[in-house]
């Protein structure tokens, strides 16, 4: 076996599953065909998919099967095309197929800069975190710890999502952003197809949550997205901030999450009173 075949071994579970996963979704009314008789599964058929894409039904079982066959950029274009893969999606495809954009840089564990350690501390009362690639925090302040209920226990932001209960019990909107959560740890575990570390969180966390487990048995892919989040503080009442997520330019593999209280709300007021001065 050659050392490139062996790079993409890890990958064809991902994209079979993937392919799977986003053929089931769709219906033939969906892409224009006639809808026939009674299907034994749901979505599209192989060779319904293979026709619109334009490929051999054979090619693109052995694509699906995840066999180790080279898949063109024009050709899974065609196939995001027919699946109706969003921007996101079809990245994913492509890295996955070892078309696309990745990385294929080692894991920076470095130590945190003194710089950016004061930085994610003078955030506060504002939570502030720094993350790497894997979503393991680096740094967190007190204001993330209060406003988020986060303790020394909490050392992954994807983990603590899904069963820090203090965390789960204030977010006002879990159950609405948790499958963009995981579509988005999704996706930066495509970017590194061939890093074993996020499918070993995946599988941790899919032993203790049932809920993690359901959301990425879905292969949904989707970006980070700036947004609004509100906590319940038992204390101080309602919280609602703007997120902001900013790549650390000397360290591409880190990301500092900061967040600012939304403007018309009292949110600052709340938060200055409920987080002890660390002055």
């Amino acid at each position: 076996m050659s050392v490139e075949e062996i790079r993409r071994a890890p990958r064809r579970p991902e994209l079979r599953d993937f392919l799977r996963s986003r053929r089931a979704r769709l219906s033939p009314a969906d892409v224009g065909l006639p809808v026939g008789g009674r299907r034994r599964t749901p979505g599209l058929r192989r060779e319904e998919v293979a026709m619109l894409a334009g490929v051999g039904v054979s090619w693109y079982t052995w694509l699906e099967q995840g066999r180790d066959i080279t898949a063109s950029v024009d050709v899974l274009d065609a196939i995001s095309a027919t699946l109706r893969l969003d921007p996101a999606e079809r990245m994913h495809l492509h890295r996955l197929a070892g078309t696309g954009p990745r990385s294929s840089a080692p894991r920076d564990t470095g130590p945190v800069p003194p710089e950016l350690l004061r930085l994610v501390e003078t955030w506060s009362p504002r939570p502030a975190m720094l993350q790497d690639r894997h979503w393991n925090l680096l740094a967190i302040n007190s204001g993330t710890r209060e406003a988020f209920g986060y303790t020394g226990s909490d050392h992954n932001c994807l983990i603590s999502f899904f069963t820090n209960a203090r965390y789960r019990e204030m977010y006002v909107e879990w159950a609405a952003a948790a499958p963009g959560v995981v579509a988005a740890f999704r996706s930066d575990a495509g970017r590194y197809p061939d890093d074993p570390e996020f499918g070993r969180i995946a599988g941790e966390l899919a032993s203790r949550s049932v809920d993690f487990a359901e959301l990425w048995a879905r292969n949904d892919v989707g970006p980070h997205r700036q947004a609004v989040k509100a906590v319940r503080h038992p204390q101080a009442g309602e919280l609602v901030f703007d997120k902001t997520t900013l790549t650390v330019t000397d360290h591409p593999d880190w990301h500092l999450v900061l967040y600012n209280p939304r403007p018309g709300t009292p949110t600052q007021q709340r938060l200055a009173a409920a987080v002890p001065d660390q002055g």
